[in-house]
């Protein structure tokens, strides 16, 4: 009679179990399926590829490892090519036709934009998407999860610490005519509210753009002595040589979009002195970080190159989206996965970060920033975390 029970008791929560599996989009018995768009073939196919990397890199050895109670991660890669429109395809496929449970990493601001509210319909999350703007966050809603400071607060807590070390009278901005350049200036305009200036120029380029001449003459007649740079990777490297070409004497500044290698490694003499505001370092393979440094040895391995700081982006994502499904047992499903995420919120490691905060009120991991400067080749930390920023809308 005790078996029968026994046996009766399992068969129920088998059965419960099952029942949960077919109610929640890409969660299978033994299986998770997430999904993530990335800029494969764009102007960002370098930040594009790197984060797909480290996330893919982090899933397969998390799979190896047993994956999360006993399920393997499936991550499906598509490519928007940079373009709103395509993620907006992209993101229809992977949440209607591959059915995911959470879209993971996704880059770009309008990118994101676009696929939200198809992901939104379907209960899907948009989990640490790889862009700062403030979208990502606000208006708070369960399903926006966020990790990165902001464009606009990086940009407004830390540009008026560094126009009073310059005794900068005169600043400009220039700024990609979109999305993530708009937060840019806006977060230099709210800057110079606090020091009692404004910009003495503005000058905008359209998305792709290749040529500057135009933009850093304005900018040299209006005697800039600061520039604010909404710009990506070859619209800064743009803007410096044009720069050192017609003898705009002025410090660079650029945000987070702009923290990469390939700005010193493109632009070589022209991008020493330029700062940019992040949050997660470069991880250089002599990194002083031996746990960082046998990753990096094992992204090379498998990748041919060394990792990048968007490689580790991909790699938080993927571990903050394990410790959070992993925490929310094994029945998996969306609002135990976002109850994770507030009640017990990720620890980012291995790479220095801040501590994650997530509530039903705040939808962003933390909003604190530092600042690096190109010497000699390389990103050097050049001010530590300026904490205590609250999240701005």
């Amino acid at each position: 009679m005790k078996s029968s029970l026994t046996t009766g008791l399992a068969l129920a929560a088998t059965l419960a179990a099952g029942t949960a599996f077919a109610q929640t989009q890409g969660v299978a018995a033994n299986q998770i399926t997430l999904g993530t768009i990335q800029d494969l073939s764009g102007p960002l196919a370098a930040y594009g590829k790197q984060t797909r990397n480290g996330l893919q890199m982090y899933f397969e050895e998390l799979n190896a490892r047993g994956g999360i109670h006993g399920r393997q991660v499936r991550l499906i890669v598509e490519d928007s090519a940079y373009d709103p429109r395509k993620a907006l395809l992209a993101a229809q496929k992977l949440v209607n036709s591959d059915r995911i449970f959470a879209m993971v990493g996704h880059i770009g601001t309008a990118q994101n934009m676009a696929a939200m509210p198809i992901q939104f319909e379907r209960n899907v999350p948009n989990f640490f998407p790889v862009t700062a703007a403030r979208e990502m966050y606000m208006p708070p809603t369960p399903l926006k999860l966020a990790f990165a400071a902001s464009y606009f607060d990086q940009v407004r807590t830390t540009l008026p610490d560094i126009i009073k070390e310059k005794n900068a009278k005169r600043v400009c901005v220039v700024y990609q005519d979109d999305e993530f350049g708009l937060e840019v200036m806006r977060g230099g305009e709210t800057a110079l509210g606090t020091v009692n200036q404004t910009y003495v120029e503005r000058t905008t380029y359209k998305r792709g753009a290749t040529e500057f001449s135009s933009q850093v003459a304005r900018m040299k007649a209006a005697n800039c002595d600061l520039v604010l740079m909404g710009t990506i990777i070859r619209e800064t490297v743009g803007v410096l040589a044009e720069a050192r070409k017609v003898g705009l004497d002025a410090t660079f500044v650029g945000t987070s979009a702009a923290y990469t290698h390939l700005i010193p490694a493109l632009g070589g003499p022209v991008a020493n002195g330029f700062y940019a505001m992040m949050t997660t370092a470069h991880p250089y393979p002599d990194d002083p970080s031996q746990e960082i440094r046998d990753w990096a040895t094992r992204y090379k391995a498998k990748f041919g190159e060394d990792p990048t700081v968007f490689s580790a982006y991909g790699w938080q994502i993927g571990d903050a989206f394990f410790q959070s499904a992993n925490k929310a047992g094994q029945a998996l499903t969306v609002e135990s996965f976002l109850r994770a995420v507030e009640t017990n919120p990720p620890a980012q490691t291995p790479f220095e970060t801040r501590p994650c905060n997530i509530t039903a009120q705040n939808r962003l991991c933390n909003n604190d920033a530092r600042l690096s400067q190109v010497q000699n080749g390389r990103w050097v930390v050049t001010r530590s975390w300026l904490a205590g920023a609250a999240p701005t809308n």
